[in-house]
């Protein structure tokens, strides 16, 4: 994804706000929901590959 962001800014040339294209916009608040996710699973217990099939084949 390459952003190409456009800014609002105020008289002074400070930033004050930021336009992305909706598509930009969508995967960055998919990105952030994965994150958050993330986050959250840290300290879930893993399984590796190899018990997960076998737990499946039951």
């Amino acid at each position: 994804m390459t952003i190409q962001p456009q800014y609002i800014t105020d008289a002074n040339g400070q930033k004050l706000s930021v336009i992305l294209p909706i598509d930009d916009y969508l995967e960055l608040l998919e990105d952030l929901e994965d994150l958050a996710t993330i986050a959250e699973r840290k300290d879930e217990a893993t399984f590796s590959l190899e018990d997960v099939i076998k737990e499946l084949q039951l």
